[in-house]
Order: structure tokens, then C-alpha cells, then sequence
């Protein structure tokens, strides 16, 4: 026997989640599914814990896709503030750190917990370790069948997340439904991701891993300041995972190791008062001895010896450090997926598809990707509320 609902929601993410949670409260029988065992996963794991839920700067601008447009509508009409505003109203207590990321003062389960209580409240059902095994279209309503039987809904809603982070059970699956009913899906790609080096840098990097300082890394026009990581295998810290996003195959990455300092001008003025100061001891003061060491190599000269000229390469060779970097680690480690259902198969208002009536597509599934910081969480309540509104 087929079971009946209003809305199917295949995805317990955040945008599932909370678009169930508001679907439901509009007095429609909603049933969210998921082939995980828990619920919002991500979440749970997500600012080291305590879940970076949303940015206080929460702008268009800060979001990748095909179409740099296409999140405004959803973003200006369910905003950072309202969802602030939600997490008040639950009692959980939070803090912002740099740049307008904010966290939760406890665990980020105080956030799962909302959103699952919210959904159970308004009369949604939350059915996991569902496992999808087909979805049909069969007059006018959507049937998507399980391992434990068949739903028909009016509405079907495509809230899977990307790739990235495999071992908790991310997939392509969302793409999968996209191209069976002929909803074009861009490239995809691993993004916000530590990136790799050869075994030339790898020398250099492997001596420092564990080593993070503050820099500014661009590419092309973009460029981001905040830590950047030595690993064995490259280099990674929010620096690095913001312009990964950024970055494309083949092309160099600029480092500046010193975005607070005229080097050039701290160099001469020091040796004119303390020449006698060796080269890598002047720069282990702006730098980590052990880096300002290996930067210099084999120069054993002190300030006194060095030409002004000699100063002036110095450095511009560590404010436009330019690295190659070889590949990214890939999904195992990208905190989100670049690309994805195409916006132009979308309405912006709704994430309703256009040539497939009563099928949407939200969050992470969708081409539009934002920076670190809180800016995922937020396209996910954005997208999910659009949705709902018209479920």
C-alpha cells in the first residue's frame, strides 16, 4: 500500500531539516527522509564542534555560482538575523569570533536538536536509515519508494548535499535525481579544501607542518586573510581552504607571509640601527624562527652586508610568495562541494524547477557555494525556507 504525503523531503541536512521544520509549520504533512542513521551530521561536527551556524556579514558576495544572483532572493528574504533570531527564541547561547562567524557557546547538537524538536513540534516526520531506492513521476505526483515501502507526494524536495566528506555518507545522489528528470547539473568539484604540493614544496612544508601564521593567499582577483596551515601534505588552515574555492588546475596561488608589515622598511631602518643582526633572526620577529630559517636557506648574512636593492627582493619574495600547487585533497577533507544543480533550471523565489512543477532542489545539491565561515549554514536556511514558502 502507498503510503500519502503533501511533501517528501529526501535529505536531513540543515536545508532538509529546516525546510521540514517550516513546511510542517504551514500545515502540510511533510516526511523527511535520510539513508544516515542521525540527523544532521554536519551539523554536528561543524565548527569543531560548536557549529559556525551562520555570518553576521551574510551578503550575495559571498557566495559562488554560475549565476552570482540567483541566492539574493532567498538570502534577503530569510536573513542571518532571522535565524538569529530562531536560535534566541531556542535558548542556545552563542558567540561571535572573527569576521562575524558565529558559534555556539555549547555543542553544536544544541542546533540538530532545534531543528528535529522544531520538525516533531509542527507535525513532520523524520524517517532515517531510509534507504532511496527509486523516484518516479507518475500522474502529476511524485513516488519515491524505500526499503520499507512507497510514498506518493504532491511536492518532493531535493535536499542530499554534495559530495564532500564521504565517510558520513555524503553522495551524488542528489545529481542523480537532477539528471533523470533532465535538470541540467554544472561541474562539480571539491571546495573549501586544503591543497597539495609536489614533492619540491612538500620538502619545505613537511619541516613546518603544524606551523600556522597569518597571511593574505590570492588568486586572480580574490584574495582572503586569515591562518595558513604547513602540513605534511601541502597547506590548508581558512586562508588556504577560501581561496581553494577560487583556485583551477594549473594555476599559481601568491602568498603574502607579512600582510601587517612593510618588510622592505623594517628591514633598513633595523639595519641601520642593529646591522649586525643576522638576516633570519631580523625575520624570525615578524615570522616563526623555524620558517624565517628556512626561508633564508643559505644566507648567513647580517642586515649590514645587504644592499637595499637586496632588501627590496627579499621582501617581495615573502609578500608575493607564488606557489603552484598540484592538486587539492579532494573530497575525503573539502568542507563543501563546488558546483552542482544548475540555477538556471531554478526559480530563485521558490528553488522550484522550472519544467518539472512541484521538484526542488535546496542547499548544498544546488551551484551556489559559500565562503567559510557560516556562510554554507546559511544558503541551507535561506534556500530551505524559500522552498518551504511555496511547499
Amino acid at each position: 500500500m502507498t503510503e500519502e504525503a503533501d511533501v517528501v523531503i529526501i535529505g536531513a541536512g540543515a536545508a532538509g531539516l529546516f525546510c521540514g521544520l517550516h513546511t510542517a509549520r504551514r500545515g502540510r504533512s511533510v516526511v523527511v527522509l535520510d539513508h544516515a542513521k542521525k540527523p544532521g551530521e554536519k551539523i554536528r561536527i561543524s565548527g569543531g564542534g560548536r557549529c559556525n551556524f551562520t555570518n553576521l556579514h551574510t551578503a550575495p558576495e559571498n557566495f559562488l555560482s554560475a549565476n552570482k544572483r540567483f541566492a539574493v532572493s532567498a538570502l534577503k528574504r530569510y536573513t542571518q538575523f532571522d535565524f538569529i533570531e530562531m536560535v534566541d527564541a531556542a535558548g542556545i547561547a552563542w558567540h561571535e569570533k572573527t569576521l562575524g562567524q558565529l558559534f555556539c557557546d555549547g555543542s553544536a547538537r544544541e542546533i540538530v536538536d532545534m531543528l528535529v524538536n522544531g520538525l516533531a513540534e509542527a507535525g513532520g516526520q523524520l524517517r532515517l536509515s531510509e534507504t532511496i531506492e527509486r523516484v518516479e513521476r507518475k500522474d502529476q505526483r511524485f513516488q519515491v519508494t524505500t526499503q520499507n515501502g512507497q510514498i506518493a507526494c504532491e511536492k518532493l524536495v531535493i535536499a542530499t548535499g554534495g559530495k564532500s566528506i564521504p565517510k558520513m555518507g555524503a553522495t551524488g545522489f542528489g545529481y542523480q535525481i537532477a539528471e533523470q528528470f533532465d535538470v541540467p547539473v554544472t561541474q562539480v568539484r571539491a571546495g573549501l579544501v586544503p591543497l597539495t604540493f609536489t614533492d619540491q614544496d612538500l620538502d619545505m612544508f613537511r619541516q613546518m607542518a603544524g606551523l600556522s601564521v597569518d597571511a593574505r593567499v590570492s588568486g586572480g582577483e580574490t584574495s582572503f586573510r586569515e591562518g595558513l596551515l604547513f602540513t605534511h601534505r601541502g597547506l590548508s588552515g581558512p586562508s588556504i581552504l577560501q581561496i581553494s574555492s577560487y583556485w583551477a588546475e594549473g594555476e599559481a596561488i601568491c602568498v603574502d607571509l607579512l600582510p601587517q608589515t612593510d618588510l622592505a622598511k623594517d628591514l633598513k631602518t633595523r639595519k641601520r640601527a642593529h646591522g649586525r643582526v643576522g638576516v633570519a633572526t631580523a625575520l624570525a620577529e615578524h615570522l616563526p624562527k623555524k620558517l624565517a630559517t628556512a626561508l633564508v636557506g643559505a644566507e648567513t648574512r647580517n642586515l649590514a652586508d645587504l644592499k637595499d636593492s637586496e632588501i627590496d627582493r627579499l621582501s617581495a619574495a615573502l609578500h608575493n610568495w607564488s606557489l603552484k600547487p598540484a592538486g587539492t585533497e579532494g573530497y575525503r577533507t573539502a568542507e563543501v562541494t563546488l558546483g552542482g544543480v544548475s540555477t538556471e533550471a531554478l526559480d530563485s523565489r521558490t528553488m522550484e524547477v522550472r519544467n518539472q512543477p512541484g521538484l526542488h532542489f535546496i542547499g548544498e545539491v544546488v551551484d551556489v557555494t559559500g565562503w567559510l565561515g557560516g556562510y554554507n549554514f546559511q544558503w541551507a536556511w535561506s534556500s530551505g525556507w524559500a522552498a518551504a514558502q511555496a511547499l
